[in-house]
């Protein structure tokens, strides 16, 4: 089993963000972070479990994801994102993110975990240390699919 652990974080949301991942099997340990000049809380989180399970390239594992974000682990625990996909996404943000997301949750055995976060969790601290160095970062990204209000 793999055990994967997410964190996102965004200052301003919107505004500068970035995301972390921590991905453990066998005693391996491979972390990741990106950032993003401009983007939101909610997408950090998501991006970041989707950027773990896209890095597993072989299909059927079971994965572990722990992830502090209520959004990301009620959407897929509670089964609305299958609701969400049945109506189109409509009135739903992040469409772009949820829709890249479910074939690659598919792709493999999934289950999530939620965790408090800022609660002293190590690979939780761990991963929103990376989130937010990734977010003050030099080398920042456009979330190409960020849309703000006006633009919805």
């Amino acid at each position: 089993m793999i055990i994967m652990y997410t964190d996102g974080a965004a200052k301003g949301n919107p505004g500068p963000g970035g995301f972390g991942v921590v991905l453990k099997y066998k005693g391996n340990r491979k972390e990741i972070s990106q950032g993003y000049r401009l983007t939101t809380n909610n997408r950090m989180e998501l991006l970041a479990v989707i950027t773990g399970l896209e890095t597993i390239k072989q299909p059927g594992w079971k994965v572990r994801v722990y992830s502090d974000s209520k959004y990301v682990v009620d959407a897929v625990t509670k089964g609305w994102i299958w609701k969400w996909q049945k109506n189109g996404f409509k009135k739903k943000k992040n469409v772009d993110l949820w829709q890249r997301f479910i074939p690659v949750y598919k792709k493999h055995d999934v289950e999530f975990k939620w965790v408090k976060g800022h609660a002293g969790h190590p690979e939780n601290e761990r991963c929103d240390q990376l989130a937010v160095k990734a977010a003050e970062g030099n080398d920042l990204l456009e979330d190409q699919g960020f849309k703000t209000e006006t633009d919805l």
